[in-house]
């Protein structure tokens, strides 16, 4: 737990009021491991590329493999179950799975504003309860599972309440604790995220206090919506197939350094055919180029953040972060062939055109009429060299490029290969802020917090973590301790729904995960299993599934097969 702050730890020109650093947190949402220049990818990054020129690239930053459970570890540095998020923002009736954040957790935003910062969110929130958008009536904006970003320590808010929707009409608009509707025929939520944290950004700087500032785009998660003229820039770039894009980045992350060179690449998924075999290649290319289109606007808005700190001569003392709530996401959208539900995704574009939902053949994605996902191979291909996805623990699933600019602190790049946890990062931000985190509130005692500052290696010092890391979700479970990491998949296709076996492996040796250690080290794998059943009893880990009805169906394999208008999800 972070307690009173050691005044050794920090340079001197930090711990005065005027000089504590302005810390800039900014998320990507359901972005694979591979999929910014400066991890390997072809799509243009030039401002997190600049970020990573800048300062430090972490190699082995996990995340909670899912939107919900990793923005509930962000914000509060816990493990997501014991911030009452174990699942999404569904009610299981327990308290690990209420679906919003409880009050026995506290938000890094209302621990810095305590110490003094001023808080802003732009951004996508979804982290306080299910939002019942096709019975509106049956929910209050604020009410005791409906937190708003208000409520828990961010003094100003732009963003949405849900986990995704229409980039163009987003459902759960607010600014403050407003709901309010798009008014412009141009508008496009990436750009509005950016738009609303450069405003934040230059109303911080003008404050004698310093400021927190949390970004939390909904790129390039799906539906497919991106500019028409980024979307140009890449048609015919993935012509040449998945398989080829998977290659090139892992060669890429090999010579950068990000990764081993003795780490061979996982074979493609069982469940991507291979692109000889692609009857649609030019769709296939289309919605790729969407894809990197959605991160490139997203890159662009970054950089516009990037110009505001320097505009208003704050941005050598301003921690910048940046990382992904999860791994790529494979699911497949299905087409809805009924009305569309007009409260969620809204029915009708702007215009008044239908909007198409679905994976629909031919049918070019991007505009406001369509709503498409990109599919499995490209998910694949995000993830390269990993296997899985978003929802497992395998590392395709909990693996997110994470880079830290500090130009005060961090005077030259540098790849950082230590482990480190997404809970971590709030740890860190508490720690640079010199602020307390409390032990209780004035109605509650708050659970210590679980992450692990990594301070000392953004001044340049050593440091490893202390603890193993854990991780559930949906039954997939996971824990990792020093080199070796422990993982089973939930298997969704048995009739019993009983847990998977466990898999065993050497990341420091086999981070592709491709030597299953379990059979020859019994063991270490008796030990860690051990370790994980206590650490899932202390943090109310419950055996999944907790309710039949949140069990998901697959077309095949690992390929989710989801109608978004059924399951009113938004996940």
């Amino acid at each position: 737990m972070v307690t009173d702050p050691d005044p050794a730890a920090f340079p001197e020109h930090q711990m005065t009021e005027s000089k504590r650093p302005n810390i800039v947190l900014i998320m990507a949402d359901d972005m694979g491991f591979s999929d910014i220049g400066a991890y390997g990818a072809e799509i243009r990054t030039p401002n997190l590329d600049a970020m990573a020129d800048q300062g430090f690239s972490f190699s082995q930053m996990y995340n909670n493999a899912k939107c919900c459970p990793s923005r509930a570890s962000l914000l509060t540095g816990l493990y997501p179950h014991q911030a009452g998020i174990g699942y999404m923002t569904d009610d299981l009736g327990t308290p690990s799975y209420r679906g919003y954040l409880n009050q026995t957790s506290v938000t890094v935003a209302e621990v810095l504003k305590d110490s003094g910062y001023n808080t802003y969110m732009s951004g996508k929130w979804h982290v306080g309860g299910g939002y019942g958008l096709r019975s509106p009536d049956a929910w209050t904006a604020g009410d005791e599972s409906h937190p708003t970003p208000t409520q828990r320590g961010f003094d100003k808010f732009f963003g949405t309440l849900t986990g995704s929707g229409n980039y163009y009409d987003p459902a759960t608009l607010m600014r403050g604790d407003t709901f309010i509707e798009v008014e412009t025929d141009d508008f496009h939520y990436t750009d509005a995220i950016s738009d609303e944290a450069v405003r934040m950004v230059d109303e911080g700087s003008g404050s004698d206090n310093p400021f927190f500032l949390y970004i939390a785009y909904t790129a390039p998660h799906w539906p497919l919506h991106a500019l028409e003229e980024d979307i140009t820039k890449y048609q015919g770039r993935y012509m040449g197939g998945w398989d080829e894009v998977r290659t090139a980045r892992h060669e890429e992350l090999n010579s950068r350094g990000i990764l081993d060179k003795t780490w061979p690449i996982s074979p493609r998924d069982e469940d991507a055919h291979s692109w000889e075999d692609e009857r649609e290649k030019e769709w296939e290319d289309l919605r790729m180029a969407v894809y990197a289109a959605q991160i490139e606007q997203m890159d662009r808005g970054i950089g516009r953040v990037l110009d505001a700190l320097t505009s208003n001569a704050v941005d050598d003392d301003t921690i910048v972060m940046f990382l992904s709530d999860n791994g790529a996401c494979e699911v497949f959208l299905a087409e809805d062939t009924d009305e569309p539900n007009s409260s969620l995704f809204h029915g009708t574009t702007a215009s008044g055109e239908r909007i198409r939902v679905g994976n629909i053949t031919g049918m070019r994605p991007g505009g406001p009429e369509t709503f498409m996902s990109y599919d499995l191979p490209w998910a694949n291909a995000s993830n390269a060299p990993f296997r899985f996805y978003k929802n497992w623990i395998h590392e395709g699933g909990i693996s997110t490029p994470f880079i830290v600019r500090w130009p005060s602190n961090i005077k030259s790049a540098k790849n950082i290969h230590q482990p480190l946890h997404i809970t971590d990062i709030p740890a860190t931000c508490i720690a640079a802020a010199g602020a307390t985190y409390p032990s209780h509130r004035p109605d509650n005692d708050i659970t210590p917090l679980e992450g692990e500052s990594f301070l000392d290696l953004l001044n340049g010092r050593d440091w490893q973590r202390e603890t193993p890391m854990f991780w559930e979700h949906e039954g997939n479970r996971g824990m990792r301790e020093g080199d070796w990491k422990l993982v089973s998949e939930f298997p969704r296709w048995a009739p019993e729904n009983a847990p998977g076996r466990w898999e065993l492996y050497n990341i420091r040796a086999d981070r592709t995960e491709l030597n299953d250690l379990s059979a020859s080290e019994p063991e270490r794998l008796k030990q860690m299993s051990r370790d994980y059943d206590n650490w899932a009893e202390r943090c109310g880990v419950q055996p999944w599934p907790i309710h039949q009805r949140h069990m998901r169906t697959r077309m095949k394999g690992r390929n989710w097969h989801i109608n978004p208008l059924q399951s009113g999800s938004g996940k």
